[in-house]
Parts: structure tokens; sequence; C-alpha cells
């Protein structure tokens, strides 16, 4: 864990929120989630001010805009579900431009749209502002059980590494000619698939071996760090705090 890694979505940027302590943006993030999720979907003026904190957020932590909804539209699919519930929910239904639509689904679309994107942009911003490699360690430092830092640890380590075998992969069957493009075409894919599975193993096998020659014991090293100030707690509480002051006073 001691590598320095960065991950597709961390913008190296020189801000406030950059130099918060990892565990405090993700329990800030997180307190923030549980919040808007808990909010009911007809409080609209809430859900307002909850979308102008985050305009805040990535103004300071100077997170371009264009840069947060390309990447936003990760929710599309949740999106076209949400466009589906109007149409098929059931109880009153009101009339609009000729369509017949359910109150409670235009409520549950909201609902899905509002508090998805939310929790999205949110989600962008920790990783904006944040490297794996930090993250990773914030967990660890909030007590997250050492199985699942460690899994994603070595995820984060040979993630790379398993894309380059499946690239290399796909070169040598397209060298050869073949290129799957129907579905009786398949079977190249899944033995490929069956194949990088066996390698990926093995190669754990070797690297579980390695690590236990010498001399790891189940948990990783830690790294000297120091502890957030009471400081930047305070800092990363506004959030939530004035996400929780918007929906009381909505």
């Amino acid at each position: 864990m001691g590598a320095g890694h960065a991950h597709p979505l961390y913008l190296d940027r020189a801000g406030r929120v950059h130099r918060l302590a990892p565990e405090v943006k993700i329990v800030a993030v997180l307190l923030f989630t549980i919040v808007v999720v808990l909010t009911p979907p007809t409080r609209f003026y809430a859900f307002a001010g909850y979308f102008g904190l985050l305009a805040v957020v990535s103004v300071v932590a100077r997170v371009p805009a264009v840069w947060l909804l390309k990447r936003a539209t990760i929710e599309l699919p949740f999106v076209l579900l949400a466009v589906v519930l109007p149409f098929a929910g059931h109880g009153p239904r009101v009339d609009w431009l000729g369509l017949s639509l359910s109150v409670d689904g235009l409520h549950g679309a909201w609902n899905i749209f509002a508090k998805g994107t939310l929790g999205v942009l949110a989600s962008l911003l920790l990783a904006a502002t944040t490297t794996m490699r930090d993250l990773i360690l914030g967990l660890d430092r909030l007590r997250v059980p050492s199985v699942f830092t460690q899994i994603a640890t070595f995820m984060l380590r040979y993630i790379d590494v398993l894309a380059d075998d499946a690239r290399r992969m796909r070169i040598a069957r397209l060298s050869r000619g073949y290129d799957p493009r129907f579905l009786w075409q398949v079977k190249a894919f899944a033995v490929g698939v069956g194949s990088l599975f066996l390698r990926s193993y093995e190669r754990g096998e070797r690297v579980y071996l390695a690590m236990v020659s010498r001399g790891y014991t189940g948990r990783l090293p830690h790294v000297a760090s120091r502890r957030p100030p009471a400081r930047e707690w305070a800092v990363a509480a506004a959030l939530p705090l004035l996400t929780l002051g918007i929906v009381v006073l909505a």
C-alpha cells in the first residue's frame, strides 16, 4: 500500500479539499449520502440545496463542472429506468401533454434521479480529490476490516496487469484473423476469459507464497502518517451538518 497509485478519476490540484485527510472526506461523503437517502422525495427545495452544496464543494476543490457532468453519465441506465416509472406506476394519475402519468411513479422517478445523481456527484468529488492509495489508507484508519482493504490493495496493484493480459490475448486473436462479433463466435472470448482467470489465480498463489516467505502474517504493514487535526474534522463536518440543516428547514 506504500506505492503511489492514482486512478483515472483523480485530478491533481493544489486545493484545500485535496489536502484534507482521506478518512475525513470519506466520513463526510458517507454522512452526506445518508442524509440525502433519508430525505423524503417531496422535499424539492432540500434537493436543490444539496445540489448547491456540491456545487460549492466543486468550486472549492477546483473540479470543473464539465468534468463532473461527463462522468456522471454512468447513471444513465438508472435514469432510463426512472423514465419508465411514471408510465408503469399505479395509483392516482395526472394528464400531461396527452400522457397519463402515475403520481407515485413521478415521485419514484424523481427519487431515483435526484438521489442517484447526488450520490454519483459526491462520489466523483471524493475520487477527484483523493488518490486511490489514500482512499484505502483512509478506510484502514477508519477500522474497516482488513480483509476488505487488503483485497482492494491487491486489486489496485494488479488490475493494470490483468488489463494488459486481456489486451495481449485480444491482439493475439486478432493477429490470427479471429474477431468474434456474433453470438455463435463467443467461444474464443469465453476461452480467453477462462485462461485469464487461471493465469490470475496462479499469479495470486505465487504472490501469496512470496509474501509469506517474507514474513507476511495476514495484515499489511501500517504506513506512518499523521492524524488529522480537529480543524480538518470540523471543516469536513460542515457538509453533512449543512445538509441536515437544509432538510430540517425544508
